[in-house]
């Protein structure tokens, strides 16, 4: 059996993890936080859990499909939940769109709302997001991309996709209410890009959630977690926690030994869950060989301010998912993505899980957690300095929109900066989603899934092909379970 271990336990390394075990690998996965799941890690603070993150679970028979390799029924480990609707969107002249869940409903709050025209554009729009979809995630979402020719074949479908054009510009092309786009091309934020340069192929998302649907985990995404845990216990996965990987040693373009803050252990494979900008620089020392992997050229996504907080009002009519939309757009993603700078007028994601499993009624009080997306730490914000103050506005916005008199009914917060998501979850420069997902850093221009320095190192997880949000890191495993079976059987 080969000895292979698993660097991180996010649900690209969870899911790898599994995959390598049913193809007969002694698998051990090292954690360096003190629970696992990464980003979906469950947080605990003064009597209540939180989920860390992530919220929005899409394509749910990726999940289904490695407890299958067991012989195993997920719904015996985790039970998902459809929410309904997927997203209500506010916007800065007080005005809502709830989107999702029934389509015909959809349609009808456009035409009443804005426009018969743009119901027929969306439905237009939907047209060519499936068209999309046939193409980049059917065809190519666990494609193992391993040389750019690779890419060759697909460009004359991606020519007629438009993938060139951006999101926002896509979605544009087929509605013309402001709101609208705004709210229809905002599906790049959820995976760290920038709507106005992210590539359109991420226009597939839209059919992806039509499609499949939208859940969350019963209990908490903390649930899925638990269930990945209880498979591991059952089949043999060992894990550890509070153990970080500090480097690792290799000879002959193989890595022997990987050292820990617990001791060093021996490995004949190593798949790295982490952000790979951070494992290169930190952990193999070395520069990736591709052009495109090069620190001066990778584009980082924005970071992430993120407010956990427990109320002891119920806001019973709030939705699970609610996006705030400033009056500012391109200006605001502007200064979060390219200028750098710290910003009080932020965008924000709330998330009200208790609005779909009751279960999130913690102590007689709702608990939610807002998200805005800010500079990264390429800015140099002193968060130590700012997060109380950004706190402040984040709480104002919400008590102008969604949650009236919220500064009194607050019983527990805290809140985390980019300082914890470079600190904590080693993540380059603070960015929330690893590296952005424009074109040329997607595919082949991607982190490879197969390091190409190392004859028996893999990558796993947002920053490899094909990139961030759940249905990503779990085909990543798909992709780099192929790798493995190719070179490494």
């Amino acid at each position: 059996m080969k000895k292979t271990i698993v660097i991180g336990s996010g649900f690209g390394g969870l899911a790898i993890a599994c995959r390598l075990k049913a193809m007969g690998h002694d698998v051990t996965v090292l954690e360096k936080l003190d629970n696992l799941g990464g980003r979906a890690r469950t947080l605990y603070h003064n009597g209540f859990e939180y989920d860390a993150g992530p919220t929005v679970i899409t394509a749910p028979y990726l999940l289904n499909e490695i407890f299958d390799l067991f012989d195993k029924d997920s719904r015996d480990y985790f039970n998902l939940l459809r929410v309904k609707p997927y997203y209500r969107f506010v916007f800065s002249d007080k005005s809502s769109f709830d989107y999702g869940s029934s389509l015909k409903g959809m349609l009808n709050q456009i035409k009443k709302n804005y426009s018969k025209e743009d119901a027929i554009g969306y439905l237009r729009l939907l047209k060519h997001s499936k068209r999309i979809f046939d193409t980049a995630y059917l065809k190519l979402a666990d494609y193992p991309f391993e040389n750019i020719q690779s890419m060759f074949p697909y460009v004359p479908e991606l020519m007629r996709i438009k993938f060139y054009k951006s999101v926002h510009s896509s979605v544009k092309s087929y509605l013309h209410n402001e709101n609208l786009v705004k709210a229809l091309s905002m599906h790049p934020l959820l995976v760290g890009g920038n709507p106005y340069t992210t590539t359109s192929i991420y226009l597939l998302i839209q059919y992806l959630e039509w499609k499949w649907g939208v859940y969350y985990g019963d209990g908490g995404t903390r649930s899925i977690v638990s269930g990945f845990k209880k498979l591991f216990d059952e089949e043999g996965i060992v894990y550890k926690t509070n153990c970080e990987v500090l480097n690792v040693n290799h000879d002959n373009k193989r890595i022997k030994t990987v050292e820990t803050s617990e001791g060093t252990l021996e490995a004949d494979l190593v798949v790295s869950n982490a952000d790979p900008s951070h494992f290169y620089e930190n952990i193999l020392k070395i520069a990736p060989k591709k052009i495109f992997n090069k620190k001066s050229i990778l584009k980082h996504s924005m970071g992430l301010f993120v407010f956990y907080f427990s109320t002891k009002k119920i806001y019973s009519d709030v939705q699970h998912h609610t996006i705030i939309f400033n009056k500012r757009h391109k200006e605001l993603l502007d200064d979060i993505f390219d200028n750098k700078i710290y910003i009080n007028d932020p965008s924000l994601y709330l998330h009200r899980p208790s609005a779909t499993d009751k279960k999130n009624i913690q102590n007689s009080c709702d608990s939610f957690y807002v998200l805005a997306p800010v500079a990264n730490n390429q800015s140099n914000i002193d968060w130590n300095e700012k997060g109380e103050e950004f706190c402040q506005h984040v709480i104002s916005i919400l008590s102008e929109t969604v949650l009236p008199d919220l500064k009194s009914n607050i019983v527990d917060q805290f809140f985390v900066t980019p300082d914890y998501f470079e600190n904590e979850l080693n993540s380059f420069n603070g960015s929330g989603f690893g590296i952005q997902p424009i074109f040329r850093q997607s595919a082949y221009f991607r982190y490879s899934n197969k390091s190409q320095e190392l004859n028996n190192l893999y990558f796993v997880g947002a920053g490899s092909h094909p990139g961030a949000g759940v249905p990503g890191v779990l085909s990543s495993a798909k992709v780099t379970e192929k790798l493995i079976l190719k070179y490494n059987a």
